[in-house]
């Protein structure tokens, strides 16, 4: 199956917004073609307001054998917000901490998804995302992070030139808009230590994963965001991405599942879940047929926010993908207890 008769894919290199702030272009393309020229962002007469509104973030994801392990620098605007956590798989538990930064304060964001460093710093924590060509390496060390112990890592994730990856463009409203690179499947290596423990990390078993945002959103927004990053039962590498909420999907939609490092793109799909309890099992299902998939959640990682004119709740449920994909070619890929997460998430920003 073509792309380019499923939804509209960018395939020039550009900018992102003209001088007047609209999008350039809309659609998806599965690698960055965009440069991110936020500074001609316009919808506020007074600009210094605009920025108050502009969101930035990098949120990487390890998946091992044993733990989900996830790092986050952000900047939206009226704060920065900084957090890791852990996820234990066997135990089904997690630990969580976070710091924010009123009006971002000592965060510093890359301008694009393919170069640049995103940091942040202060006497007791220190995150660093650092990518140059083909390589992300990622410096965590935050002191007294669970039990009085501290979590440390220093790792490399590969994204070779032919790795493709979900690059999206779509307006909200007038002139506000979402730019987005979702990359799943990142070989891994390097070290955590967590709990006192140190975990080797190898390619073989562990993978990484980027959610890359900028934007501007409308202020009270809703979204439903899963994922995956993980192997088949003959060790293909297969990774999810599925999404619906803000914004005018008309032009492309974020959906996708990414087998050994291609794209296969996926049009509408519904999703079906239990609101007032999202430990039930959840079900996605495209209208082509060619993703079914029931999710099974084993653990619910909430995150609340709430500071007069900012809000966000966030229910993260980390569990285990069963069901059917089909390839452009044509041929299914079976997938059981594929380990990932499904969330829905509420935000006045």
């Amino acid at each position: 199956m073509e792309r380019k008769k499923m939804e509209k894919i960018i395939s020039q290199p550009g900018l992102l917004l003209r001088p007047n702030g609209e999008l350039a272009v809309r659609g998806w393309s599965p690698q960055p073609l965009l440069d991110s020229n936020l500074e001609y962002v316009n919808f506020y007469k007074l600009k210094f307001l605009q920025s108050l509104r502009l969101k930035r973030w990098d949120y990487y994801g390890l998946t091992t054998k044993t733990h989900y392990f996830s790092f986050t620098i952000s900047d939206i605007g009226y704060l920065g917000m900084v957090f890791a956590y852990v996820i234990d798989f066997e135990n089904k538990v997690m630990h969580e901490e976070t710091l924010a930064s009123p009006f971002a304060a000592g965060v510093k964001i890359a301008r694009n998804s393919t170069e640049g460093v995103t940091e942040y710093q202060n006497k007791n924590v220190k995150l660093r995302f650092t990518t140059s060509n083909d390589q992300r390496k990622l410096s965590i060390a935050w002191q007294n992070f669970h039990q009085s112990k501290d979590l440390n890592a220093e790792l490399e994730l590969s994204l070779p030139s032919e790795h493709e990856s979900m690059n999206l463009v779509i307006p909200i409203e007038t002139r506000r808009f979402y730019f987005n690179r979702k990359i799943n499947c990142l070989p891994a290596k390097g070290m955590v230590e967590y709990l006192g423990e140190k975990y080797e990390i190898t390619s073989d078993t562990a993978l990484g994963n980027l959610d890359w945002g900028r934007g501007v959103w409308a202020y009270d927004s809703f979204w439903v965001w899963a994922s995956a990053s993980g192997f088949t039962k003959d060790h293909q590498t297969i990774g999810l991405n599925m999404g619906y909420g803000f914004g005018d999907s008309s032009a492309a939609s974020e959906n996708a599942f990414i087998l050994n490092g291609k794209i296969h793109k996926i049009g509408k799909l519904e999703f079906h879940y239990d609101s007032k309890d999202f430990m039930q099992p959840w079900s996605m299902e495209s209208e082509d047929q060619r993703l079914k998939l029931t999710f099974t959640p084993f653990l619910d990682r909430p995150a609340k926010t709430d500071i007069k004119i900012l809000y966000s709740e966030v229910h993260q449920m980390f569990g285990k993908y069963t069901g059917t994909l089909i390839t452009d070619e044509g041929k299914t890929i079976e997938i059981q207890d594929l380990i990932g997460f499904a969330e829905e998430h509420h935000a006045r920003w």
